[in-house]
């Protein structure tokens, strides 16, 4: 009796964690039916596919495109999670849209190349691509392109931190404690784009303390280190 109740219970569980998995993964009537549900999608949010039409002589609508008048999905990241956290407080968003979308091209460019290590078929391994290149051509193109972004952002510490008085960077410090850990830009990068870490999981790693003026500090270094990815050298982008 107690074998069975106890298999009663367990398998109870097993299914309520298997109905939240798939509550988790459902994709919203928006999208309709023709993205299926996956739970290792992981979080993401809805896209709508947006085209300006020109409206009499000088003027221009936004109009929604989907196919069938659908949304459609894409990966939630860390810069959604930033824009959502200023949303609810109602401040501004704390980085540029030219900011956010090179982080994000730099995200598909290195995962593009830690998945494509293989060719997929030897249809592929004997056939060029649409525009004439092979396989090696298109991953040389995007491996130069990795190193040309990395190349700007340097291995330098990220400076605006390094403006912070050592008093505020983190907790007091007792005689034989060590202070907060430095980090570079590229760190900093990579724990963002790459990684989906929030800037307070950033300080917290390298073992500074969380509070505003250093998350404050350290947006503004990230945004400079996506500034230099687009070439921008003390200029902000917009």
């Amino acid at each position: 009796m107690l074998i069975q109740t106890t298999a009663k219970t367990l398998a109870s569980e097993i299914q309520g964690r298997l109905d939240s998995v798939k509550a988790a993964a459902a994709v919203p009537e928006a999208c309709g039916p023709a993205i299926a549900p996956a739970p290792a999608r992981g979080g993401f949010v809805l896209v709508q596919n947006v085209e300006l039409i020109p409206v009499g002589a000088d003027d221009v609508a936004a109009v929604h495109r989907g196919y069938g008048g659908r949304h459609a999905i894409r990966r939630a990241d860390a810069f959604d999670a930033m824009l959502a956290a200023a949303a609810r407080r109602k401040q501004p968003a704390p980085l540029t849209h030219g900011q956010i979308s090179i982080g994000r091209r730099y995200h598909d460019l290195v995962q593009l190349l830690s998945a494509d290590g293989t060719k997929l078929s030897s249809l592929q391994a004997s056939a060029g691509g649409p525009d004439g290149r092979d396989w090696m051509d298109r991953r040389l193109e995007v491996s130069a392109e990795v190193d040309r972004l990395r190349r700007r952002i340097g291995q330098g510490a990220a400076l605006v931190l390094r403006r912070v008085r050592p008093s505020q960077r983190g907790r007091v410090l007792q005689p034989g404690d060590r202070g907060p850990l430095t980090f570079t830009r590229r760190d900093l990068v990579d724990c963002v784009c790459l990684r989906g870490m929030s800037i307070k999981q950033v300080l917290a790693k390298w073992e500074w303390q969380t509070n505003g003026r250093n998350c404050n500090a350290a947006i503004a270094a990230l945004g400079e280190a996506l500034d230099a990815m687009m070439g921008y050298r003390g200029q902000k982008s917009s």
